[in-house]
C-alpha cells in the first residue's frame, strides 16, 4: 500500500470509535481466564508500559511498521516477538512518553520523527502483571534502524498488506504451565509467529486500518 494514500486514510482516525475488547478477544489465549484468576490481587496494583505501534514508508514508498523478537533470557518475555516499548520508568511523564523513549533506545527512531496518531486498548499481561498502553504512530521519513543488541534479537518489518492478509491468522500449539499443550490464536508474519498480549494490539489494529483502508 502507497504511505500517502496510507497516511490520507488514517487522517479519519480521531472519528471512529475504537473496537477495544471484540478485537482483541479474538487473540486471546483459552488459559488467559484461569491466569487473570491466578492474578486476582497482584492486578490491583500492576506495573506499567507503553509499547508503539509505528508505520511508516519503506525506500519504495510502501506502508510498513516494525515489530522486535526480543532476546532469548530467563523471564516471561523470553524470544517473543513484541512491539518496541518497555517499563514506565521514573524519568517518563507519560505512557506514550515511554513509549516513545523505548523505541528510540531499542530500535533507535528518534522522538521528534513520530507522530502518535492513536491511543488504543490497553492490554493487561498476567504472567508479568502489566498493564500494557499501545500508541499507533507514523512517521515520514523511512527509519534508519539501530538495534539495541542487549535487549532486541531482530527488527522485524511487516508490510501492511501482507498483515492485513487472512492468511495470517494461524493457530500456535503452546505449553502451559501445567505441560499441557493448547491451540492459541496467532498472527504469522514474516514467518514468525505473534501471540498472547501483541496479538491482541495487532488485532484491534486490523480492525481499525480495515475500516479505514
Amino acid at each position: 500500500m502507497n504511505y500517502d494514500e496510507f497516511l490520507k486514510s488514517i487522517s479519519k482516525i480521531e472519528n471512529i470509535p475504537l473496537p477495544a475488547e471484540t478485537s482483541q478477544l479474538k487473540m486471546v489465549p483459552p488459559f488467559r481466564k484461569q491466569l487473570m484468576q491466578a492474578q486476582k490481587q497482584a492486578m490491583k496494583n500492576p506495573k506499567k508500559a507503553g509499547v508503539l505501534a509505528l508505520f511508516y514508508p519503506d525506500f519504495s514508498n510502501q506502508t510498513k511498521f516494525v515489530l522486535i523478537l526480543r532476546k532469548t533470557y530467563k523471564g516471561v518475555h523470553s524470544a517473543q516477538v513484541a512491539f518496541p516499548g518497555g517499563k514506565l520508568e521514573p524519568q517518563d511523564k507519560t505512557l506514550k512518553d515511554t513509549a516513545l523513549r523505548e523505541t528510540f533506545e531499542e530500535i533507535g527512531v528518534p522522538t521528534a520523527n513520530v507522530q502518535i496518531v492513536k491511543k488504543l486498548t490497553q492490554v493487561y499481561i498476567p504472567p508479568s502483571n502489566f498493564n500494557v498502553q499501545p500508541f499507533m504512530a507514523t512517521t515520514l521519513k523511512t527509519p534508519v534502524f539501530i538495534k539495541e543488541d542487549a535487549e532486541v534479537e531482530k527488527i522485524i518489518e511487516v508490510d501492511v498488506n501482507h498483515f492485513l492478509d487472512e492468511t495470517t491468522h494461524v493457530v500456535k500449539n503452546v505449553k502451559t504451565s501445567y505441560s499441557v499443550e493448547v491451540e492459541v490464536p496467532a498472527f504469522k508474519l514474516n514467518g514468525y509467529t505473534v501471540w498472547g498480549a501483541t496479538a491482541m494490539m495487532l488485532s484491534e489494529i486490523k480492525d481499525i486500518l480495515k475500516e479505514l483502508l
